[in-house]
């Protein structure tokens, strides 16, 4: 009898539940629950509402049993961010958003203890301020009671099947987003955190995708009138799954869409050196062991947040509104470094980007269609940086580069896409992360023999879009204005 198995991803404003199911030749899947992801601030902090999303989780396992057993659930989440757990199992404090500033400014004082070259050389990680690593410094230093009231911290996705299951782990894609994973031992760097005052003590142990948490708890059985089900740690960092479900066969380039645009290629082993510090790419754990090297990319963040700031100035654009407006502004006037500090927090990003492109000497956007001319075209100036230090550094040439996630519905980036780079684009899946996440439970149940089949299965089960290049001696031209302006900011 084919499994039907229960996946939840959660994303940086929503989550969702999916049923999968496998017929043999393709996967089908069926959304159940949609909630949303709300941050929340209190004074100058910004928290998950992690048990809000419990009560979630919670929601969509009572409605999927409702509808027939449930043979596994799988979880992931976004990276780097976690919870803190005393000895009694209790949460010591609302989990920090990634976006909270407390870590401004931390990585220069890290950078006292340990240069940044020796911590990418023990890490092979690019320096965000947002790593678990800086989030645990800041702890360290300036909340210590925190930390030694800790007993384990887990991840946000090991966090929710703690909660699920009572087991304390940490599966290894989402443990590789910290900045204190060895990617060759694939083991924590304990000699980093105690060289910064980080207690060793808190690490949980680790497990591999395809391996399981435990079983729902009994408590949990009882409140939704079913029998224990297994909790599957599948690729719990949701690029991690996003890449596994890449329906491509070689040598790929993929670029996982949505808040951020994760840039990057499957290597068998990570890259570390010269070139590669040089360029900021980090090694990341994906499936079988193998290593995402990839770049994170300010993504969609930049066009969600405009669009915020338009609703709350009244208006009431749509994502279609601003791709048609955008269409219709004059290309090439202006470019932004989308890596810009200045892009990294909630606010009015239409006047930051105004900002920057009057601090670099630029013509400044008027309209809504110009600023968002400017934001569609300099993310597909960054994917060409780094489609273009990818093929460097790799020493490959790449036939096509793959996006994956919702971010492919918005058409006109996958146009520019293909048309800054040169390279065609196979768009698909839109369920990337989701399909990923389904497909390392059925190969855990052994409904799927492998992962070369689970790909090929993805491929059979999803729509895919191509888009050829346009216009590629105009990028090219542009792309030397474009240049000018990387590593720039108009913060004094």
């Amino acid at each position: 009898m084919a499994k039907r198995v229960l996946a939840f991803d959660f994303g940086a404003s929503s989550g969702r539940a999916m049923i999968g199911e496998f017929d043999g030749k393709t996967m089908q899947v069926t959304e159940i629950h949609r909630f949303s992801n709300d941050t929340v601030c209190v004074g100058e902090r910004m928290y998950w509402d992690v048990l809000r999303l419990f009560f979630e989780v919670k929601t969509a396992i009572n409605m999927a049993v409702k509808t027939g057993p449930i043979d596994a659930i799988g979880i992931d989440t976004w990276g780097v961010d976690f919870g803190l757990l005393n000895k009694e199992g209790e949460l010591i404090a609302n989990p920090n958003h990634y976006r909270d500033e407390r870590t401004v400014g931390i990585p220069e004082e890290v950078f006292n203890i340990i240069s940044p070259e020796e911590l990418y050389a023990l890490t092979g990680t690019q320096t965000m301020r947002i790593n678990t690593l800086y989030q645990l410094y800041y702890l360290a230093k300036y909340r210590p009671e925190l930390l030694k009231m800790t007993d384990k911290i887990l991840f946000m996705p090991d966090l929710f099947a703690y909660l699920l299951t009572g087991e304390k782990r940490a599966e290894a894609t989402i443990a590789s987003t910290s900045n204190f994973l060895d990617p060759k031992t694939k083991t924590f760097h304990t000699a980093l955190l105690e060289k910064l005052g980080i207690p060793t003590s808190i690490l949980p142990e680790m497990i591999q995708p395809g391996e399981s948490y435990g079983v729902l708890s009994k408590a949990l059985c009882e409140e939704f009138d079913c029998a224990p089900i297994p909790v599957i740690a599948v690729c719990t960092h949701d690029t991690a799954s996003a890449v596994a479900s890449a329906p491509a066969e070689g040598d790929f380039v993929y670029i996982s869409c949505g808040t951020w645009s994760l840039f990057g290629t499957e290597l068998a082993a990570p890259v570390i050196n010269e070139k590669s510090a040089e360029i900021q790419y980090t090694n990341e754990g994906g499936y079988r062991g193998t290593t995402r090297f990839l770049k994170n990319i300010m993504g969609l963040w930049l066009i969600q947040e405009s669009r915020r700031q338009w609703h709350r100035e009244g208006d009431k654009v749509s994502y279609a509104d601003l791709e048609k407006e955008a269409l219709a502004a004059e290309p090439f006037k202006c470019f932004i470094d989308c890596d810009a500090p200045e892009f990294e927090t909630a606010g009015d990003l239409p006047s930051r980007v105004k900002e920057f492109c009057r601090a670099t000497g630029q013509y400044v956007p008027q309209t809504r269609g110009e600023v968002m001319r400017c934001i569609y075209e300099s993310l597909a100036m960054k994917y060409k940086l780094n489609y273009n230090a990818l093929c460097d550094i790799s020493g490959k040439s790449f036939g096509q580069i793959n996006m994956l996630g919702g971010g492919i519905k918005d058409t006109l980036l996958c146009r520019l896409t293909a048309s800054s780079t040169g390279v065609r684009v196979v768009a698909g899946p839109a369920e990337a992360t989701v399909m990923g996440n389904i497909a390392v439970q059925l190969i855990a149940l052994g409904d799927i023999k492998d992962w070369k089949e689970a790909r090929a299965v993805i491929k059979a089960s999803t729509p895919l879009a191509i888009y050829e290049p346009t216009d590629t001696a105009a990028w090219d031209k542009a792309y030397i204005e474009y240049s000018k302006y990387l590593g720039k900011s108009a913060l004094k």
